[in-house]
């Protein structure tokens, strides 16, 4: 830790992880609500907690977004964040939107539309929390004088990720331009403009972890920042297919939609090879698992599953099945579940009292468990789906007997579930058993020599 304000990044990462314990929770009991007789029927539904589930995904990941970019800012602007005080606020009120929101789920005040869920108030509080965040941001990269590819990058995806949010606010009567809209703010935030977020997070932490040219990985961003806006954009046509809009923007989705995860993974390779090739290396491999691991599974999930399941051939059968968790599970964990540990592990050295620089036995364990958990999670939404997919879509066998039928991959969907759960509560508690730091630790967080500053 360079500077004094970057301590405020500690509790948005707390608040994230607690957040993330809490959305393991409602996601186990929303995939043990599969295997038989659910006791909590009356109290909470599957519709409840699967929406209490997706809700907090989305909470905590935006709150390890805001953490970690107060950190990394400041640390590239090589200036304190201009106000603390507002950030601190920010985080209250950020706080007391999500806990208001999951609370009105349970009396059913949501507005239905899925991952859009909260009641309009709650909605009002996130622009609210969003135009503090961007103002802080903003004045602390004004201040500095210093304005770095990687900040421009991360500000771009920030603020369009404010922008795009503009559709939620909006009501439609018509259920069909509802979801039309819909894909405006959760299309091109997730296969969007968060790419840009997660390729700036990926981008600081190579520079640093890697000993590669700064140079090169923000040239990388730039090809990042043009696949968003051509590949992103048109990518969004692959959730289309039962809207209604013409035919030719099937291929065109599912084709691009495909292509977006293709520059962080090669970004990755680029700084594999520079430690390959110059030896340099920074101490903290904990961090560096992380990194490289978010721009891999990325690949895997977003890339190659997402083209297996997109392409409209295909997708008039899968779409809506368990094949869509498959595909959702393992972009969303790759992209950006891990990219956000990934800053977690890099700062928390720093951020925490007595914790090793290199990172803990006990934090390698949460990294191996999670990646076991999630590959067997993905693995159980597939081979459900696709038995779903035959018996229901094919041979047109009712959804409940199918149900039935494919119940025995919801054992195996809650045996690797626990795997993972096992993994993340492995991290959370390694993040909190050590105690936070408030002062700076000398000159930590010095610019590696191959740095060029722009």
């Amino acid at each position: 830790m360079r500077y004094r304000s970057q301590s405020v990044a500690y509790w948005y990462f707390a608040l994230a992880l607690i957040l993330f314990g809490l959305q393991l929770v409602f996601g186990l009991l929303s995939a043990a609500k599969y295997l038989g007789p659910d006791p909590l029927l009356n109290i909470m539904p599957f519709d409840v907690t699967k929406t209490v589930h997706t809700n907090l995904l989305i909470v905590w990941v935006l709150t390890g977004f805001m953490g970690a970019t107060y950190w990394i800012v400041a640390d590239e602007s090589r200036s304190e964040i201009h106000s603390v005080k507002l950030a601190y606020i920010q985080l209250v009120l950020w706080a007391i939107m999500g806990v208001t929101a999951i609370i009105s789920y349970f009396f059913g005040m949501g507005t239905g539309n899925k991952l859009l869920e909260q009641p309009l108030p709650n909605k009002l509080l996130i622009v609210v929390c969003m135009l503090i965040f961007l103002y802080n941001i903003a004045m602390t990269i004004k201040r500095s004088g210093r304005f770095t590819t990687t900040e421009a990058v991360l500000l771009l995806g920030l603020g369009s990720s404010a922008l795009l949010y503009i559709p939620a606010l909006l009501h439609y009567s018509n259920y069909v331009v509802s979801i039309y809209y819909r894909w405006w703010t959760i299309h091109l935030w997730v296969e969007g403009v968060w790419e840009m977020i997660q390729g700036s997070f990926l981008a600081y932490l190579l520079i640093r972890l890697s000993g590669a040219d700064r140079e090169v990985l923000e040239k990388w961003l730039y090809v990042i920042v043009g696949l968003v806006f051509i590949a992103g954009i048109l990518g969004t046509a692959h959730h289309y297919y039962w809207v209604g809009v013409p035919t030719y923007w099937l291929p065109l989705g599912g084709f691009f939609s495909a292509l977006e995860p293709v520059a962080l993974v090669g970004m990755a390779m680029y700084a594999y090879f520079a430690i390959r090739r110059t030896g340099i290396r920074h101490p903290n491999i904990l961090a560096l698992h992380w990194a490289v691991g978010s721009a891999v599974f990325t690949l895997f999930g977003a890339g190659l599953l997402g083209l297996a399941h997109t392409f409209p051939e295909i997708n008039k059968w899968t779409h809506g099945t368990l094949i869509t968790a498959m595909h959702g599970h393992a972009a969303f964990y790759g992209a950006y579940v891990m990219i956000v540990l990934a800053v977690v592990s890099y700062a928390a050295p720093t951020l925490t009292k007595g914790r090793p620089e290199e990172g803990t036995s006990l934090g390698m364990w949460a990294f191996w468990l999670q990646i076991a958990g999630m590959f067997g999670m993905t693995l159980s939404f597939a081979t459900a789906g696709i038995g779903q997919v035959y018996l229901e879509r094919v041979l047109g066998i009712g959804y409940l007997d199918v149900q039935l039928k494919i119940q025995v991959h919801f054992l195996m969907l809650v045996a690797t579930a626990s795997i993972f759960v096992i993994g993340a509560i492995l991290f959370i508690y390694d993040f909190f058993r050590y105690p936070p730091r408030q002062e700076p630790e000398g000159d930590t967080q010095k610019p590696l020599a191959h740095e060029q500053t722009h």
